[in-house]
């Protein structure tokens, strides 16, 4: 066929039949970890991540406190504490840990363990709900400070980064892809709640962040970088209206708790000032079956963390994260953890999802970023009624933030795969049936739960069966399991197999300084590597 022959007479060149080749560092990202964008800029979008930060900082204390016999008052406090404890997380792990634009905030992956031990016999028979409130809190910190050594040993030790060798980009694809996609009960069913603002709110923040920018360019990146504010600032307007213009006057008590803008009791009960202390709710007591179980949850936060982290890495247009660098993270991320059982948080922790999410929504990947972030959180953490303004916004709005922010870390994901070979029957077989088993496992214990009242597993011993039903309903953790262990099983041994897995791009970042890209992304400032060596 002659040139400029065929159906249009369309006329092709020979680069548009080529593949797009592999990126070892995302392009397209206008800030990357090191380079922070003006200060104005960076103050305003360090608000934004602290806007995102608040949603998980309040779901976790909303499900908890009122369980543990605490009211408002309390709820508020947790509020409080937890953003602040989340401040100085995010400013260790900025600074000493990974080095990147991390928020380190409430994990939902600690509600199982925490939940026994709040329905634990030995609070049953306290009368008074604010002293069964004290008493149940102690009882999570203890277990909160003993499964923190668990990080705290595997990280710094460098225990870790032994089973961060074991990923290949294939083998990591299902555990990223499913730490944003295993989330999904908390996007749209959430929002649904109140349907009325929730779905506004998601299709505002696509219209803003997607479509603005091309209708209405400007010369700088206005829509596209700052959608999450102007379209919560709205939305959250127009509920407020809603709500004052008696739209819910008549609606049922659980609408009312999710659409209206007065129902969260967070600013009538929070102090204008209090700082969070340790121990500010006496002495923590320990329980040995407790602090197993929630060690578990911590090995699977540990899990969806290092997930979270190579996101991160990818929307910061870093390099691929050295396994030393990474396990120290994950010490520092125990360090985190053993402050949320000191200061009392009710939760522990692991890397924000939504906030991973919020760098690809904004390809703004810059530490500063962040850092100004943790700075609103503690700042805030301390104005309590200024603090409990913001975190008094509906639900669905966040459950609408969700949508886009945790898609965004799941495609995260499926942007690894561009280093594996999707052409082999190997490759489909491990991708496809680990992130089938992934949703597959979680999704029956959930339904058992709903079904039997109680988990599949369901012996006499209450903490094993809390350690395993929380491995097992974590879809990131059952995923990442079954493929790594398929992954380093079916001819791994073979040189064109491990090129089919991606094994090869990622093997120059093994150890620190192999890269000398990884001592601009991820090395120590101040000189204190001799401290905290990283290979």
């Amino acid at each position: 066929m002659g040139k400029g022959g065929g159906a249009g007479g369309a006329a092709f060149k020979q680069d548009d039949f080529q593949p797009h080749p592999v990126r070892e560092q995302l392009p397209g990202v206008e800030y990357c970890v090191t380079s922070p964008p003006n200060w104005p800029e960076a103050i305003v979008l360090g608000f934004q991540h602290y806007l995102v930060s608040l949603g998980t900082c309040v779901i976790i204390p909303s499900l908890l406190v009122p369980t543990m016999g605490g009211g408002n008052r309390e709820k508020a406090q947790v509020i409080q504490t937890l953003l602040f404890v989340t401040g100085i997380n995010t400013l260790l792990q900025s600074f000493l840990g990974t080095r990147l634009p991390a928020v380190i905030g409430g994990s939902l992956t600690y509600i199982i363990p925490t939940q026994s031990i709040i329905l634990a016999a030995r609070y049953s028979f306290i009368v008074d709900p604010h002293q069964r409130f004290l008493r149940t809190m102690r009882g999570i910190q203890g277990a909160l400070i003993i499964a923190s050594i668990f990080q705290i040993v595997v990280g710094f030790l460098g225990v870790w980064r032994n089973f961060f060798w074991l990923l290949s980009p294939l083998s990591a694809a299902p555990l990223v892809t499913l730490v944003g996609l295993g989330l999904y009960i908390y996007g749209f069913p959430a929002l649904a709640n109140c349907i009325e603002i929730g779905l506004p709110q998601l299709v505002l923040l696509v219209f803003i962040s997607q479509y603005l920018p091309r209708i209405l360019p400007v010369r700088r990146a206005i829509f596209d970088r700052f959608a999450v504010l102007l379209s919560v600032a709205l939305v959250w307007t127009y509920a407020h209206i809603l709500t004052v213009g008696g739209a819910y006057n008549n609606r049922s008590s659980t609408t009312q708790l999710s659409c209206r803008t007065d129902r969260s009791g967070l600013i009538s009960a929070a102090p204008w000032i209090r700082a969070p202390y340790p121990f500010q709710w006496g002495a923590p007591t320990f329980d040995a079956g407790e602090a197993f179980a929630m060690m578990a949850a911590s090995f699977v936060a540990l899990i969806e963390s290092t997930g979270t982290f190579i996101a991160i890495s990818r929307y910061g247009s870093a390099t691929h994260i050295p396994p030393s660098v990474l396990s120290r993270g994950i010490g520092w991320q125990g360090i985190g953890i053993l402050l949320d059982g000191i200061f009392g948080t009710v939760n522990g922790s692991t890397v924000s999802v939504e906030n991973a999410g919020l760098l690809g929504l904004t390809r703004v990947g810059s530490r500063r970023v962040v850092q100004i972030a943790a700075g609103f959180m503690l700042f805030f953490s301390v104005l309590g009624k200024f603090g409990a303004l913001f975190a008094s916004i509906p639900l669905p709005i966040v459950a609408a933030l969700y949508c886009i922010l945790f898609a965004y870390v799941a495609s995260a994901g499926l942007g690894l795969l561009q280093f594996c070979n999707l052409n082999s029957f190997r490759t489909k077989f491990i991708l496809g049936f680990s992130l089938f088993i992934g949703f597959s496992v979680p999704q029956y214990f959930r339904e058992a739960q709903l079904i039997s009242g109680h988990y599949p597993v369901h012996t006499r011993s209450t903490p094993f069966n809390n350690i395993v039903n929380v491995i097992f309903l974590s879809p990131a953790t059952v995923a990442v399991l079954v493929a790594v262990f398929l992954d380093r099983t079916l001819h791994f041994g073979d040189s064109a197999t491990r090129k089919e897995s991606g094994y090869h791009w990622w093997e120059k970042f093994r150890y620190f300084k192999t890269d000398t890209r990884s001592e601009e992304f991820y090395a120590l400032p101040y000189n204190l590597g001799k401290y905290f060596p990283s290979h």
